[in-house]
């Protein structure tokens, strides 16, 4: 299994990318270890290094995870969080290994609605089929180079309900450059095509305090999603976020947003209220 361990506080916050995406990119983890934690991020199972044999389902690769904590001598994760399609395996986490888990944090993830839409997997299946992805990426990554404007129009268009250009006008030029770097380094290897397969819904089983961050403005996975968890986990908190993509790290109210998720992580949730927000 492949894995990447980055900061050196105390506490252990355990990382599911999303969909494209691998251990070695980095994405949205500056907040916990700008808080003091350690961030512990396994490419789930068909990305990167990790072959699909690492987990014949969800539920069995979050096992394997729990066997890779306690070989790195990890008892407890402050949290895990779970980034868009790695967020069915974050909650599957939870609610197979309580002990481990100790809180929940949910960003623009997918829930146990269908999805993705019939569209995106239909298509999804041609042009991420393990046979073809890595010609797929290799003509974003040329795109990229020779024409960025555009190429970065296309990759955005299917993340935002708004208009593409309005999109990306928001962005500064340093968001353009990590994105444009974020796209030019994303491969689907086996694990998008097996991204796509149903999964069993979990919320019953998690007790953990969960904090669900979603925007309305999200085409690629839809603001239902985030109210159907906050809705059917029993210590959920919905946050909204006013970011204009899926892409909430590059918002302008992501200072606040991370500014909440501190707060999370420090709350002492065994004696604050409990409630949800829809």
């Amino acid at each position: 299994m492949e894995y990447r361990i980055h900061g050196d506080g105390p506490g252990t916050i355990l990382i599911f990318h999303g969909g494209h995406v691998r251990a070695e990119l980095a994405l949205g983890e500056d907040v916990f270890t700008d808080a003091g934690f350690r961030v512990l991020i396994p490419s789930r199972p068909g990305y990167g290094r990790t072959p699909l044999t690492a987990g014949a389902t969800v539920a069995d690769f979050t096992d394997a995870i729990a066997a890779l904590c306690r070989d790195l001598g990890v008892d407890q994760v402050a949290a895990v969080v779970g980034i868009s399609a790695g967020g069915r395996t974050a909650l599957t986490m939870a609610a197979r290994h309580p002990d481990l888990v100790q809180r929940v944090i949910l960003e623009s993830s997918v829930g146990f609605l269908p999805w993705p839409d019939r569209r995106t997997r239909i298509g999804g299946r041609i042009v991420f089929h393990p046979r073809v992805e890595a010609v797929t990426w290799a003509l974003v990554r040329r795109a990229i180079r020779f024409a960025p404007g555009p190429a970065l129009r296309l990759l955005t268009r299917d993340l935002s309900l708004l208009p593409v250009n309005q999109v990306l006008a928001q962005l500064s030029t340093a968001d353009h450059a990590t994105l444009t770097d974020l796209y030019a380094s994303m491969r689907s290897g086996r694990g998008f095509v097996a991204d796509m397969l149903p999964v069993a819904d979990c919320t019953a089983r998690i007790g953990q305090p969960t904090l669900v961050i979603a925007t309305r403005n999200d085409r690629s996975v839809p603001f239902a999603h985030a109210q159907s968890l906050a809705a059917a986990i029993s210590r959920a908190e919905l946050v909204e976020s006013r970011a204009d993509s899926h892409m909430i790290w590059f918002s302008s109210d992501y200072p606040a947003i991370a500014a909440q998720i501190r707060a999370f992580l420090l709350a002492d949730h065994n004696t604050a209220s409990e409630h949800v927000n829809a």
